[in-house]
């Protein structure tokens, strides 16, 4: 039966129909494909040599714990910045001591950029080792929690 051929009522017809191509120079092979089987043979082959690589911060600022501060230089202090993959956060000595409001860039290792700004009473509060958080700015589709003392 080919497609468009009226079936008589009462009879029965076929469940489908399926038009099979040769896709060989042989055709008495008989080795036929639909054309679906060709479509998905065809994706697969092209989908064979593709590596498919995620990248991205991988993380969120809900993250329950901060990756811990690195060690710094004397009066320095490091802060510990929730779902960190690279960023580094340190207020130096010098900032501590002119005890002015700040804003710090805390990309460090990262492929993007995040700032914290401090007011003046919280560069205090850090310089003598009272507990801050705060967040850093959006960049890249998220924030972190970047926490002294």
């Amino acid at each position: 039966m080919s497609p468009g051929t009226p079936v008589a009522p009462g009879s029965h017809a076929p469940p489908f129909y399926e038009e099979r191509y040769c896709v060989l120079s042989e055709p008495e092979k008989n080795d036929a494909i639909t054309r679906r089987e060709f479509t998905v043979e065809a994706v697969m082959a092209l989908l064979a040599g593709v590596t498919i690589t995620v990248s991205g911060c991988g993380g969120s600022d809900n993250s329950s714990t901060p990756a811990s501060p690195t060690p710094t230089a004397s009066g320095d202090v490091s802060g510990s910045i929730s779902a960190n993959h690279g960023h580094t956060a340190t207020i130096n000595s010098t900032q501590i001591s002119a005890a002015g409001a700040i804003t710090l860039n805390i990309q460090g290792q990262a492929t993007h950029p995040h700032t914290v700004a401090l007011t003046a009473d919280e560069v205090r509060a850090i310089g003598a080792r009272t507990r801050v958080s705060k967040n850093s700015s959006t960049d890249d589709s998220h924030t972190h929690t970047v926490t002294f003392n």
